[in-house]
C-alpha cells in the first residue's frame, strides 16, 4: 500500500522547519507502511564538495567504515553518524573512488545516495520511530520526500527501503507496482545503470537517471516513463533545485497537493498536509492522471 510525502518549500524562513513538517506528515501516513521508512533531505550544500551517504547494520560498524574510508580516500574529508548512516563529504572526483573502496572492503555496506546537497536516511522499523532515531525533525532545508513502505515485492531491510537515489542529488519515491521492471532492469544494467536492489522503484529511479543522462530533463524523463513503464504508479522525485510528481494513466493510487505562497506539499492522504501552516487558505487539488507537475528553485 505505502504512503508518500514531499514539501518543497518557497518561502526561505519556513526552511528550519522543513524536517519537522515532513516528519509530522509522514507520521499521519504510518498504517499505509508499517514496516519502513526513510527521509530525503535537501540541506546545506558546500561548494565544490559532494556527499555521501552510507548505511550499515549498526552505529558502531558505520564509525568504523567512515573512519576507515576518510583515512583510505582523503583524511581531510568529513564524516557526520547518524544512528545506522553516515555523510561522509568528499571531493567530487573522489565520490566513485570511495565506492570502489566500500565495494572492496566493506561490501556489506549500502551506498545510500551522492549529491552536493541531498542526504538519505532511511531503516527497517515503524515510521514514527525511524524519524525519531536520526532527528529528522531537526533538519532544515528547501524541500525533501518520505515514504512509508508496506513491502510487497522485495525484502523488508534498509537498502530496500525507499527513497532511491541512482544519480547525484536525484532520489524517487514509488507508491504502487511496476510490472516490466526485470526486463528494464536488464536493459538499464547493460547501459551502465547501478541497480542494487531487487525493488522495483530503484529500477525506475535508474531509468530517470538514465533518461536525465542521455540528455532529457526531469520533466522530459517522466512524460517517457508514461510510454516505458508498464504498471501502476505514482511518483515523487527530488533533484538539487526542486521536485516532481507523476502519476500513471490510470491513477488508482491516491493522491493530493496543496499549495500555498509558502510552500507546495503532496501526500497520499489530505490527512498528512493538516499539520502544514494556513492549510485552510491554500490551494488543493488531486493530481491529474499522466500530467508532470514540477517546481524548482531558480
Amino acid at each position: 500500500m505505502c504512503g508518500i510525502a514531499g514539501l518543497f518549500i518557497k518561502d526561505p524562513t519556513l526552511q528550519p522547519q522543513l524536517g519537522e513538517l515532513l516528519a509530522k506528515m509522514t507520521s499521519t501516513l504510518c498504517s499505509r507502511g508499517p514496516d519502513s521508512a526513510g527521509f530525503a533531505i535537501y540541506g546545506a550544500g558546500e561548494e565544490g564538495k559532494s556527499k555521501l551517504t552510507i548505511a550499515g547494520p549498526s552505529e558502531a560498524f558505520i564509525r568504523n567504515v567512515a573512519e576507515r574510508l576518510v583515512a583510505a580516500i582523503d583524511p581531510k574529508a568529513s564524516s557526520a553518524v547518524r544512528l545506522s548512516h553516515a555523510v561522509i563529504t568528499l571531493k567530487p572526483d573522489d565520490v566513485a573512488r570511495a565506492i570502489e573502496w566500500l565495494s572492496a572492503n566493506f561490501p556489506e555496506t549500502g551506498v545510500v545516495s551522492e549529491g552536493q546537497r541531498l542526504e538519505i536516511y532511511k531503516e527497517v522499523g515503524y515510521p514514527d520511530d525511524v524519524a525519531k532515531a536520526f532527528g529528522i525533525a531537526t533538519m532544515s532545508g528547501t524541500h525533501g520526500i518520505s515514504h512509508t513502505r508496506m513491502a510487497t515485492e522485495s525484502a523488508v531491510t534498509t537498502n530496500g527501503a525507499h527513497p532511491f537515489s541512482t544519480g547525484a542529488d536525484q532520489c524517487l519515491v514509488h507508491n504502487g507496482s511496476l510490472s516490466n521492471h526485470a526486463s528494464l532492469r536488464r536493459e538499464l544494467t547493460r547501459e551502465g545503470a547501478k541497480i542494487r536492489t531487487e525493488n522495483d522503484s530503484e529500477v525506475a529511479a535508474g531509468y530517470l537517471t538514465h533518461r536525465m543522462r542521455q540528455g532529457q530533463t526531469l520533466g522530459q524523463a517522466l512524460k517517457s516513463s508514461l510510454d516505458d513503464l508498464d504498471g501502476f504508479f505514482t511518483f515523487v522525485v527530488g533533484t538539487e533545485s526542486g521536485f516532481g510528481v507523476l502519476r500513471d494513466p490510470i491513477a488508482c493510487k491516491p493522491a493530493v497537493m496543496a499549495e500555498t505562497d509558502r510552500y507546495v506539499a503532496f501526500s497520499s492522504e489530505y490527512k498528512s498536509l493538516t499539520c502544514l501552516p494556513d492549510i485552510k487558505s491554500a490551494r488543493v487539488w488531486e493530481p491529474k492522471p499522466a500530467t508532470v507537475y514540477f517546481w524548482e528553485h531558480v
